[in-house]
């Protein structure tokens, strides 16, 4: 399916912002296609990865930032030591990446603190702040509910969901996570953020090089 392309607001900042948006990194993955070690704690630029991810999110306008932890959870919780985020155990990450964003909505709808949510990945970690700024934009600008940010006009993550889709990301299934719901919504959309680091995950090593 086709979404639409449509730019950010020419100013980002969150200066007249109204609306609370929670970060979510999602960080419980096996990385069984990257081989034994776990690359969400390979170095990038002299940190792991999992921290450069949480930090995008941390370094962005946002109110608050959530970290699902999963497998290795011990080991990626100490590499994201001293960051201002809160984290949430998923018992079920052996069933996909929906679990996860199941379990991160919960957490979002228990603290009742959130209009939308960025949902990021702990493998992408060369996404610019700016461009989770912009998803956070648009979302006050248009209204639109569903947010893929995008680059060139292909589709790639973070995506951010107002909180009238929590329910069905609840109910998601699989490793798509919020896949499904994002092409459902009626006014979902791409945001042109001019970055490419939103295209670029790590699945091997060779992705790092």
């Amino acid at each position: 399916m086709t979404l639409p392309v449509v730019d950010p607001p020419s100013d980002s900042s969150a200066e007249h912002r109204t609306a609370t948006v929670g970060g979510v990194l999602l960080a419980a993955g096996t990385s069984s296609r990257y081989g034994e070690p776990n690359k969400l704690l390979e170095s990038v630029d002299g940190e792991p990865m999992v921290r450069r991810s949480a930090r995008t999110l941390r370094d962005a306008d946002l109110d608050s930032v959530t970290v699902v932890l999963g497998d290795d959870a011990d080991r990626v919780r100490d590499a994201l030591a001293g960051l201002d985020v809160e984290f949430v155990e998923n018992p079920n990450y052996e069933s996909g990446q929906a679990s996860s964003v199941r379990r991160a909505v919960e957490h979002l709808q228990n603290v009742g603190r959130a209009d939308a949510a960025v949902f990021a990945l702990g493998d992408m970690p060369f996404v610019d702040p700016a461009s989770v700024d912009a998803l956070v934009a648009t979302f006050e600008a248009t209204g639109r509910s569903a947010l893929a940010a995008g680059h060139d006009g292909d589709r790639g993550n973070p995506v951010l969901f107002a909180a009238e889709h929590f329910d069905a990301l609840a109910d998601a299934s699989g490793d798509v996570g919020g896949r499904s719901v994002l092409l459902g919504a009626d006014d979902a959309a791409i945001v042109e953020t001019g970055d490419s680091g939103v295209l670029r995950d790590v699945d091997r090593p060779d992705d790092l090089a």
